[in-house]
């Protein structure tokens, strides 16, 4: 065991999903032409002046509500200096000492055990732009579609102590993120961007060891290889009694290590100062009250709910509320077909299945309620047998057509007639004389064994319960 306990604290950037950015009237749509959405004020040209947008401010406010944090009502916006090809104006709109919201907390689940990790701060600011490096090229490009959109920093205090802590706690905000409908959480197109901050002490010490912040990680599993990584690496030169550089480093996916970036930054070397184009902002506590009771169902809420009003199992609840679409899709489906663990057990296999096979969310997948609903409708009347029903499923998905229709196309119509049944069963009965030796034994998995041989005859057409119940008069 080792004798350093890790102290880690995250920094979480959220991309919020408004129409267009912070303080200008500029789309923030994504994968535009180049520098295609700018203007002046985005841009930081002389003479123009930042106007805050609501819808961004709403936002940020529901998130911080969300997260349990005091919101103030008083807010004020800073100027926080420094150099760098993809800021333009050479300073970026933020917030220091007086952030929007503090003091909140986001409790995760550890070995069965609630942890509470408290939220230091939640602030506003703007994005940067985006640099874009050619390594066969000589120079790099910039991007600034990307300076000014709306940006919400979801500061966490050092209270994760594990590599795993920093995976739950973050799967954790983005479920709640999702859920508010502020942004997409796609990490992938930056709109979820994290930092981790990193050191270790000797356990019963209470002074925190040199830090190091990691950058660069573009998955929750990028984050904790690059946490475990640097676990390590500070373990190592603190057991050698070397010393640890407060830094930032970078994480590198492909060679799995973390190297030296720059030396760390303090709050002074940004020379922050209040924001002089921006007069501060009083929230009232009407305001504050009123988008607190605007907020929609949480993930946890609705988990809870399915459990109480549809007798859903812990398990088969937390499947379906860890995508906010596929649950949603599946309380359409109910609507249409009252059965909930029938219509949870096909979302949570084959149609997850699909999905994932596809790499789709249910949004993208071209599969109404409705169709789904005629499928599990058909299985449910014996028109088809389950096995029939994926094989339709994937069909349905791959040519755009109702199961109906596949099912009429394909003669996939499930077989019931006794006589026909009864000259598949004899075929079976005359090819398996251990497995009936073994049901006359009393092993009751024998028939079940015989059922199958008897499906795979009929290309999967039979109705299996008829089947078992011909074989066991036949044996």
């Amino acid at each position: 065991m080792s004798e350093f306990q890790v102290v880690i604290g995250l920094e979480v950037h959220l991309q919020l999903f408004t129409n267009t950015k912070a303080f200008c009237g500029c789309s923030t749509a994504f994968g535009k032409v180049p520098n295609s959405q700018t203007c002046p004020v985005c841009l930081g040209l002389p003479g123009s002046l930042p106007v805050l947008n609501k819808k961004v401010l709403e936002y940020a406010i529901k998130v911080a509500l969300a997260l349990s944090c005091q919101v103030n009502e008083f807010v004020k916006f800073d100027r926080k200096n420094y150099y760098y090809p993809d800021l333009p104006k050479n300073y970026q709109i933020s917030q220091f000492d007086l952030p929007l919201a503090n003091q909140g907390f986001l409790d995760i689940e550890i070995k069965d055990t609630v942890k509470r990790i408290r939220i230091r701060r939640v602030h506003l600011e703007e994005d940067a732009g985006k640099l874009i490096h050619d390594e066969n090229k000589d120079f790099s490009l910039v991007d600034y579609n990307r300076s000014g959109i709306p940006l919400l920093e979801i500061v966490s205090e050092p209270d994760i102590n594990s590599t795993q802590e920093a995976y739950e706690y973050l799967t954790n905000l983005k479920l709640i993120l999702k859920y508010l409908d502020v942004s997409d959480c796609d990490m992938e197109k930056g709109s979820l961007r994290c930092d981790a901050n990193i050191s270790l002490r000797k356990f019963g010490e209470k002074q925190l060891g040199v830090k190091a912040e990691l950058k660069n990680m573009n998955s929750f599993k990028a984050v904790k290889q690059a946490l475990q990584f640097e676990l390590e690496r500070q373990s190592h030169l603190l057991t050698n009694n070397q010393t640890i550089i407060q830094e930032t480093r970078l994480w590198d996916a492909h060679n799995q290590v973390t190297v030296a970036m720059r030396t760390k930054e303090e709050s002074q070397d940004y020379r922050y100062f209040p924001e002089p184009d921006l007069v501060p902002f009083i929230i009232s506590k009407e305001e504050i009250e009123k988008i607190r009771n605007s907020l929609p169902e949480s993930a946890k809420q609705r988990f809870l709910r399915f459990i109480k009003v549809y007798g859903l199992s812990e398990y088969d609840a937390n499947l379906l509320i860890q995508d906010k679409d596929l649950s949603l899709y599946f309380e359409e489906c109910l609507k249409l077909f009252s059965q909930p663990k029938r219509i949870c057990n096909w979302i949570t296999t084959s149609l997850l299945s699909e999905l994932n096979s596809r790499k789709l969310q249910i949004r993208e997948l071209n599969l109404s309620p409705d169709d789904l609903v005629e499928l599990i409708k058909f299985v449910d009347q014996g028109r088809i047998s389950n096995l029939v029903a994926k094989e339709v499923l994937t069909q349905m998905l791959d040519n755009r057509k109702k199961a109906s229709t596949i099912i009429q196309e394909k003669n996939l119509a499930q077989l019931s007639d006794v006589k026909e049944l009864e000259s598949f069963c004899e075929e079976v009965i005359k090819e398996n004389p251990k497995s009936i030796q073994d049901f006359k034994s009393g092993k009751e998995n024998a028939l079940m064994f015989l059922v199958g041989c008897v499906m795979r005859k009929s290309q999967g057409k039979a109705n299996p319960k008829i089947a078992a119940e011909i074989l066991k008069r036949r044996l």
